[in-house]
């Protein structure tokens, strides 16, 4: 496990903002450090994440997750399909404390962690399921659903088309935006807008893609 600096990856992390122009104030800023720590730590043993080093994790995890915090503003109840670590779904909750955000997996020590993290930081707006998102049923649809690089764009639409509500879109987290994954999409669903983003630090590929249901 590499060494937490915490004042260098606060750094980092507060130019990022800067940069994004988020309005997150210092207790904000303190959750996602306490977040990342708490993902630093629990990497070493459950393995959330391929990647090791604190520095690389601002960037890749957090950054990038916040980047697109803007593409959520009208946002109320979200659902992170294949949350993991927490990615996007933890930044956005943190960064967004009026919004709702549940997040669900399939694998029981990633939901373990997230459980931790919520009761560590007192996010009050998150729940957490571990179960598959083919088996879930909730009383409230999501108007948003997201996932950050979690599955074929069919199948994250297909698996979870039932927990939508109507006029509700999906929010994809993406590197590349691959073409024949978006023609592949079954009807209703289509490509509403393809938003490139423009991660700070990272020299990489990065896409938002939004699909809503087509009205006749």
């Amino acid at each position: 496990m590499k060494v937490f600096d915490r004042n260098a990856v606060a750094e980092v992390l507060k130019q990022g903002i800067n940069q994004l122009q988020l309005a997150l104030n210092e207790m904000q800023v303190e959750q996602l450090l306490d977040y990342l720590a708490l993902l630093n730590k629990w990497n070493a043993v459950y393995n959330l994440t391929s990647v090791r080093d604190p520095m690389e994790m601002v960037k890749l995890h957090l950054l990038d997750s916040l980047t697109a915090v803007s593409a959520f503003k009208d946002a109320t109840n979200v659902l992170d399909v294949g949350a993991g670590g927490g990615l996007p779904g933890m930044v956005l909750a943190i960064s967004r404390p009026d919004m709702k955000v549940s997040m669900i997996d399939t694998v029981h020590k990633k939901t373990a962690f997230l459980n931790q993290v919520k009761a560590e930081l007192g996010l009050s707006n998150v729940t957490v399921y571990t179960k598959k998102v083919q088996e879930l049923e909730v009383k409230t649809k999501f108007d948003v659903i997201t996932s950050r690089a979690f599955a074929d764009l069919s199948d994250f639409v297909n698996w979870s088309g039932h927990l939508l509500a109507e006029g509700g879109q999906y929010i994809a987290l993406k590197g590349t935006a691959p073409a024949e994954e978006r023609e592949r999409l079954p009807a209703p669903w289509k490509v509403q807008k393809l938003e490139p983003l423009a991660v700070p630090g990272l020299d990489a590929e990065r896409h938002l893609v939004f699909i809503q249901a087509e009205t006749v």
